[in-house]
């Protein structure tokens, strides 16, 4: 088992920077690619970005590139996810998964089904 907490939500304004962090615990050895999924309230969840175990590769969805930046410290068991010039749209519950298998291809990442673990999500609210 692979226990996840995320952290590092909050309400920030419009163009305003947060950074999230998730933390593993347990038999990380198991852990592989990590990635960042996100709700907004009424729809359904969605993939933000992803990362290789050895960090060297990630994958973002369209809505957050150029913005959000993926990154993780293996010495630490953490995975974040720093997130500049934030909108509205973004308001969401983050939340951080990750995969016991390797997958080939970047786009394992963006599979919600190819996850094993997922922390319990932390709110993150955009003002206008």
């Amino acid at each position: 088992q692979v226990q996840l907490v995320e952290s590092g939500g909050g309400l920030v304004q419009a163009g305003g920077s947060l950074r999230l962090s998730c933390a593993a615990s347990g038999r990380t050895f198991s852990m592989y690619t990590m990635g960042w999924f996100r709700q907004a309230p009424g729809r359904e969840r969605e993939f933000v970005t992803g990362i290789s175990w050895s960090g060297s590769s990630s994958y973002y969805a369209d809505s957050v590139k150029g913005r959000f930046t993926i990154s993780r410290d293996n010495a630490k068991n953490t995975v974040y996810l720093q997130m500049n010039s934030l909108k509205p749209e973004d308001t969401a519950v983050y939340y951080c998964a990750v995969q016991r298998t390797a997958y080939a291809g970047t786009k394992s990442y963006t599979r919600e089904s190819l996850y094993d673990y997922w922390g319990q999500g932390t709110q993150v609210t955009v003002s206008s």
